[in-house]
This record gives C-alpha cells, structure tokens and sequence, in this order.
C-alpha cells in the first residue's frame, strides 16, 4: 500500500516538504530525486501516449469492459485497467468508474482478458487478398478461389492428389471426402457443405497410395490435425516426412450434424434433395432450392456440433491460405496468406490466368477481424453454451 512518504519509485522514506512531486489520479506523490520523479511522469506520459494512439480507432467506453469481462466473472483484478486509467478504481473488488469516461479504450485494450490485436484475432498473416476463379466453368461458393486454386496446383504438378470433400450421390448434402487425382474430381468439391467432413482418413488414403504432394482443404479442426500430425513425436512422423501437404484452410463458424439439418429443412419443407445452395451470412442461412429462404442462424443452435462451441479459431491460422467469403463483396472469396509458401502460389496462380484478384481493403479486413473476435470470445461462454443441448 502506498503511503504518502514513501517515494513510488524507490521506496525510499521521503519527506514531504520535498520539491519533487507528482499528481496523479487525484493523488500527490512525493520523491527522493529528480530522477525519480521523471521516472513516474514517464509512465503517465506513456499512458497518454496509447491514449492518442488509439484516438483515431473506434471508441471503446468502459462499458464494454464491463460487459464482455466484468460482468461474466472473467476479470482477474490484475488492476491493469485501473493503472492506466485516473477514473477507475477497484470497487467491491470490480473495477469501477470513479468519473466521467472519454472512451479512450485504453483500458480495453490494456486488459489481459480482452482480445485486440490482429495476430491474435486471425493468426500470423503476410497479406490479404479478395479474389474468384478466372476459369467460366467454376461455380464454387464465393467465386470459387479454392477450385481454381486446386486446379492450378494441380495442372501445373505441383500437387498430385487433392483432399476434398465432395456430396454423397446416395444422400443429398451429406459430406463424402474423397483423394481428388482428377480435374473432374476437384470440379466436383465446388460449394460449401456446413456439415463436417472426415477429410483424416483419406488423406491417410493418399499417403498411402503413394502420393508425395497433396492439397488438403479444410476447417481449422482438419487444419489443426494436418498440423499436429506432421509435428507430433508420438508415432505418425515417419508417414508424414515423406509428403508434402498444401493446407487450404475454410473460414468456419459453424457445423451442423447432417440428420439435424436434414430435419430442420423438411420441417421448413424444403427437401435436400432440392437445394442448390447453401450460404452463411450475417448471423442467416441462406437456402438457395426452387426458390430462396433465409432463416436466422440461431435457428440452428440446437443441430450444431459440439466441439464447435468451444472452437476458437475462425480463418484456419495454421493453413497456408485461408478462404472465406466474410469481408469480401458478393462473388468474391477473402484470402490470407499466411506463409512464404502459400502466397507465392497465390501469386503465381494469378499469373497463369487461374484467379483474379483485387485488394481486400481496410473495411473488408476489420468485418474479418471482428467474426474472428465473436469466434474468440466464445471460450468466456462456456458454461452458457454448455446448457446448450446438442442433438
């Protein structure tokens, strides 16, 4: 606890009659030396600093702070907040308001708890793109990057095999994973199934029957078994030294089980076997059949998947690129790039005449940032998410 001669700094006995002193939050603070209170001043100085840098980024009032951590029980009392802020204190062990807010955000952003910068909300990225297919006979979902993608991989002898998943012929809509080795097979994976695929067990296929160079399109729950099986010491290393693997990764809120949905659309009357397509945006399905129906997404809760109310990760971080239609205008597919490897591809299968592509923008990039965040977030609505009964 600080007393009022003792020096902040140093912790050294200081007369208060000293001519070095401070005011901070309302408070007088007094100091042994000149150095000492330069050093004090500084740290103001540096809250003030990410006060200004943050003037021009939207307005965050300490009411979201409240509401996201406080609120729920989240809050730590690390004290971080009330450290870089004169108007907040500790309340009733909360953090509280003590005066009037300026939404600053700092006390957001400085918060352990909260989720803010772009590495941690969408993963390591080297650029971002919006892009389609140049290829007319591409109809995938949100212009078709991965198709084309696949195909110039594919064409040029870069991969000789792909992992896709494809729709079972015997029931609509229901996910089939396959080891694409032909255009036909790869044209064939057009389309988002919102149904999850077990793409495991045919990339293992793939292996082994021998290929060397597979792409391998997936959610970030696929990604994240790609990725830990090639670096796992526990058994599986010798199949995976011997091939490379492209990972495409599929922006991915949500799955649902296929009985689920099956039933939901007939209760809607709508049978699978009539829809065309499927879409997810802005919290709505989109049902594209003889005609289109939109239902709200939450309308769902109850057919999602488990372990998808504990997934963290919305863009796939540990792909190479990652695909998506969140950010990008309606036709187009938002593409990261996240290593050396991925955005060389991407580049080169612009040049062969594979996809066309056109700079994302600042605002397509913040509407990615911010589903990234509500995907992040849900890791604090556990025991909400966990009265959820999933069918």
């Amino acid at each position: 606890m600080y007393t009022a001669d003792i020096d902040p700094i140093c912790k050294m006995h200081v007369d208060e009659k000293t001519q070095f002193k401070s005011i901070y939050k309302n408070k007088e603070y007094f100091f042994c030396s000149e150095t000492c209170k330069k050093k004090f001043d500084e740290l103001d100085k540096n809250v003030i600093r990410v006060r200004r840098s943050l003037k021009d980024k939207e307005r965050i009032s300490f009411g979201r702070l409240k509401r996201e951590i406080i609120d729920p029980g989240i809050c730590t009392l690390c004290g971080a907040c009330v450290a870089s802020c004169e108007v907040l204190s500790v309340i009733n062990r909360k953090p509280a308001l003590n005066g009037q807010c300026t939404a600053c955000g700092v006390c957001y952003n400085q918060c352990p708890r909260t989720i803010t910068t772009e590495s941690s909300l969408i993963g390591s990225v080297q650029d971002v793109f919006s892009a389609k297919s140049a290829i007319p006979e591409v109809k995938g979902q949100n212009g078709g990057a991965v198709t084309s993608m696949l195909l110039y991989a594919f064409e040029e002898g870069l991969i000789d095999s792909a992992v896709v998943t494809v729709k079972s012929a015997e029931e609509p809509w229901r996910p089939m994973p396959i080891v694409a080795q032909t255009r036909e097979d790869i044209l064939r994976s057009a389309g988002s199934i919102y149904v999850h695929s077990l793409t495991m067990e045919a990339l293992m296929t793939a292996i082994k029957r021998g290929s060397r160079s597979i792409g391998f399109v997936g959610p970030s729950c696929n990604i994240d078994a790609v990725h830990k099986m090639q670096n796992s010491p526990y058994g599986l290393l010798h199949m995976f030294m011997r091939v490379n693997i492209l990972k495409i990764g599929l922006f991915c809120m949500d799955t649902f089980n296929y009985e689920g949905l099956k039933n939901f659309l007939e209760e809607k009357e709508i049978q699978l076997s009539t829809v065309l397509e499927m879409k997810i945006r802005k919290g709505k399905i989109i049902v594209r059949a003889e005609s289109e129906h939109i239902f709200p997404l939450s309308d769902l809760d109850v057919y999602r998947n488990g372990s998808c109310t504990v997934c963290t990760d919305l863009t796939a971080e540990k792909s190479d690129l990652s695909f998506g239609g969140v950010g990008s205008k309606e036709g187009y597919t938002t593409v990261l790039a996240r290593t050396g490897l991925g955005l060389e591809l991407f580049h080169d299968a612009e040049d062969r005449g594979y996809i066309k592509i056109e700079p994302l923008g600042g605002k397509g990039l913040d509407n990615v940032l911010h589903e990234g965040k509500a995907k992040k977030v849900q890791m604090y609505m556990i025991k909400k998410r966990g009265a959820l009964h999933i069918k």
